[in-house]
């Protein structure tokens, strides 16, 4: 049985994805913030007994290790997940609060790299030996339907891309492969707090995107691909 960790599983596109994968008989380790509230995830749990969940803030490095330390058995896919958009209105023009940018960073950038140094001996050991980090379309340069405002939620997309680039460099002498993700514009509570009112897809249709693409991944250089298999210019 392969064995993936998710982080960020409590809701959105992390439950589906940790839903599908222990539906496929993965051993899914699910960590969230606050396990409490994660209802949901945890009627998953019930129904699939592959299914863990542990509490795990990726901003916080001794949680980061305990966990780490917990989980010790062979790691095929470590997703990374866990993401937080930060309230808008304080990444525009009119106000730049430094505090969300920290946040925002340390969150979207700074632990998918966290993350990928505690458990790279497990990965190792693994057969599939993938390292996965979902960004956003926003994060690209070349992306012709970019906006204003989000600053610092770009900016962190686009550090983690260019970590993931950095971080296959390193670890490509050691079979690891490491994909850059984006699941598309998926009606979850962090498109609608961005402000989003668009046409959105269902996280069924993005997860399931999402691990065909984790499948595939074999012997190329990180770019972004869609949960459709299309990539998108950096």
């Amino acid at each position: 049985m392969p064995t993936i960790l998710i982080t960020g599983a409590n809701r959105g596109i992390g439950l589906e994805l940790a839903r599908q994968y222990a539906k496929a008989d993965w051993r899914v380790i699910a960590t969230a913030r606050a396990v409490a509230p994660a209802t949901e995830l945890a009627s998953v749990a019930q129904q699939h007994s592959n299914l863990s969940i542990d509490p795990l803030d990726v901003t916080d490095n001794d949680a980061i290790a305990a966990l780490s330390k917990k989980h010790r058995e062979p790691l095929d896919v470590l997703l990374n997940n866990a993401g937080w958009l930060g309230d808008p209105r304080k990444q525009g023009l009119g106000e730049l609060d430094a505090k969300v940018f920290e946040t925002v960073m340390r969150t979207n950038a700074y632990a998918p790299l966290a993350m990928a140094r505690a458990f790279l001996p497990q990965i190792e050991a693994s057969a599939q030996k993938n390292i996965v980090v979902l960004t956003s379309g926003l994060s690209s340069l070349a992306n012709t339907r970019n906006f204003g405002n989000l600053y610092f939620y770009r900016m962190s997309k686009a550090a983690a891309n260019m970590a993931m680039r950095a971080l296959q460099a390193d670890l490509r002498a050691k079979g690891i492969e490491v994909g850059i993700l984006a699941p598309g514009i998926v009606d979850t509570r962090l498109l609608r707090q961005s402000g989003w009112t668009g046409e959105a897809l269902d996280p069924e249709t993005s997860a399931a995107g999402v691990i065909r693409n984790i499948a595939r991944l074999k012997g190329q250089d990180p770019q972004i691909h869609l949960y459709s298999g299309d990539a998108v210019p950096w």
